[in-house]
């Protein structure tokens, strides 16, 4: 009941903010309306106000909010302002556009993430799984995979050059594959870490090794491990679900795909009121309904386990590392230092127009970009901006979802309505409060990034409390205060660490697209984010400009993921 009062609360709130958009900007929305429905029209004061008279704007924003409640509650999502037409139509139509690529997407990430644990799977269920077999290092690379970037060389390569695919617009099944291969590899990159990383722990639990004494024969342990491990990640599955929606408006415009997302961005930038609260809605139902469906999978996975206190939690065991495996971080982090420092000794911001798009040499290791300014300067003058910002607003996520992960019900439902929200959207939100900058980019992925590793706390918590060895614990008197402090928060601290840093790079990556709007770090700042962005126009004459920033994010999540494996285990005790 708690969640779905949360849900309902959460989605009042942000349908409210954005019906006070225009007077929380302190922009005219006359006159983006007036710009938005002819651009030629000259803005004077009897154009405007007949405006605002065919817009209601007079009345103000707690009567219009009233309105559009009134006629939301008949079916009734209003007229779009620039338009004129009903709003409902243009809702339907780009939420089928956007499901039909979600469901394309999410095909491409189950079977990337299948791709990715299918050793381990296999290893584990034959009593043969290793340290060496993990392949979290590829599939964080995968997850940092900047997705406009992808989408870019994939439109470049297949639908350019190569000529196989559509390189725009909507006409069919052939207009899916680049769009749902750029968003579904690193979507596939994040769910087969997650996945590979709980198999251990379930590999490592005695039911498995009698199992395997008894003669069980390997494809049945593997599929009681996968029953067994899937219930903690598909909260994210439901999450990413969601996120292929809303997070595609990048996608969505590089492609010209007329989805919800770039719908709803288009009608931020013109302050189309009804057409971006039927939009935004639509993104916070689907959110909704996902996050229900996830809910009701994880239950029916789990089965008695969480009514009998029969569940036991997978804990993964201490992992010997090899040499190799304990270089990686120290090598990843010096040359990605290395890198920096070189780039900090460089001039970022000095123009020479007679060397743009120069190829890598020894006077400009990394080239040049449009401006013919140095890449590797304007690279290592934005780390700050970008790893340091990211690393941030990283942290500050988990203490969020560390928190509320302890009140499931609760933050269930705040998470399905803040993860169902596009960043662009909240960055317009939060941008209009603070204006645009690096500090309101931050504020604003930082308010969408707790949501995933929330569902992951709470859904550890729950199974944690639910386990046979804490009963006993209880059994034979021990405090609450011991119990969370020894069994709850060491098995919750741990896996949510490692999952957060493997969200560093996503979250760099979020805070560069909208600085790539406008809405975060602006020109001519050296911010990685805003180097892939420039880079975009002509990354076919000149790649190593793109590739630069989308290397170091690449770095920069092989160095997390490395490090995510020295996170400490939860103590042996409370395997069951």
């Amino acid at each position: 009941m708690r969640a779905a009062f949360a849900r309902i609360g959460g989605l009042a709130v942000v349908l409210a903010l954005i019906g006070l958009l225009p007077w929380l900007s302190g922009r005219d929305a006359a006159l983006s309306v007036l710009r938005a429905r002819s651009a030629e029209q000259e803005a004077t004061t009897e154009a405007l106000t007949a405006v605002r008279e065919d817009l209601g704007l007079d009345a103000g924003p707690l009567t219009l909010l009233g309105r559009w409640a009134g006629g939301l509650l008949r079916g009734d999502l209003g007229r779009s302002w620039v338009s004129g037409s009903d709003v409902l139509p243009s809702v339907l139509s780009g939420l089928t556009v956007s499901l039909a690529l979600m469901g394309a997407s999410l095909v491409v990430a189950l079977l990337v993430a299948v791709a990715l644990c299918a050793r381990t799977v296999v290893r584990g269920a034959r009593g043969t799984l290793r340290a060496s077999g993990s392949p979290g290092a590829t599939a964080a690379m995968l997850a940092s995979v900047p997705e406009f970037l992808l989408a870019t060389v994939l439109l470049i390569a297949a639908g350019v050059w190569l000529g196989l695919l559509p390189t725009s617009g909507w006409q069919g099944p052939a207009s899916m594959v680049l769009p749902a291969l750029a968003m579904g590899v690193p979507a596939g990159g994040l769910l087969g870490r997650l996945v590979d990383d709980a198999l251990p722990g379930v590999y490592a639990e005695r039911w498995a090794g009698l199992w395997r004494a008894s003669g069980v024969s390997a494809p049945r342990i593997a599929l009681a491990s996968l029953r067994r491990a899937v219930p903690a990640i598909v909260p994210q599955f439901g999450l990413v679900a969601v996120g292929l929606t809303g997070g595609a408006v990048a996608v969505e415009t590089v492609f010209a795909i007329p989805g919800i997302g770039r719908t709803a961005l288009g009608a931020a930038k013109a302050q189309d009121l009804p057409l971006l609260q039927g939009a935004v809605l639509a993104l916070l139902m689907l959110g909704l309904a996902a996050g229900i469906l996830a809910h009701l999978a994880r239950g029916w996975l789990l089965g008695p386990g969480l009514d009998d206190a029969a569940l036991a939690l997978p804990t993964a065991p201490r992992r010997s590392k090899g040499p190799v495996q304990k270089a990686v971080p120290p090598v990843l982090a010096a040359v990605l230092l290395a890198v920096i420092g070189w780039g900090l000794v460089r001039e970022p911001y000095a123009v020479d127009v007679t060397a743009r798009l120069s190829a890598p040499s020894w006077h400009h290791p990394l080239g040049t970009d449009g401006l013919g300014r140095d890449v590797l300067a304007r690279l290592g003058h934005g780390a700050a901006a970008t790893v340091g910002v990211a690393v941030a607003v990283c942290l500050i996520s988990y203490l969020i979802a560390v928190t509320i992960g302890f009140l499931p019900s609760l933050s269930s439902g705040i998470a399905d309505v803040a993860n169902a929200l596009p960043p662009v959207i909240v960055g317009i939100l939060v941008a209009a409060a603070l204006g645009p900058g690096t500090a309101g980019a931050s504020v604003a992925v930082a308010l969408i990034s707790w949501p995933p590793l929330a569902a992951h706390a709470a859904a550890l918590v729950q199974e944690t409390r639910s386990a046979g060895f804490l009963t006993a614990q209880r059994a034979i008197g021990a405090p609450p205060r011991w119990v969370l402090t020894r069994h709850v928060l060491p098995a919750v601290a741990g896996p949510v660490a490692r999952h957060a840093l493997l969200r560093l790079p996503g979250i760099a990556l979020a805070l560069a697209s909208l600085g790539f709007l406008g809405l975060g770090a602006q020109p001519p700042a050296p911010e990685w984010g805003l180097l892939l962005d420039e880079s975009r126009a002509y990354v076919e004459r000149a790649p190593w400009a793109a590739l630069s920033p989308a290397l170091a994010l690449a770095l920069l999540a092989g160095l997390a993921v490395s490090i995510s494996h020295t996170t400490p285990n939860a103590p042996k005790g409370q395997r069951a």
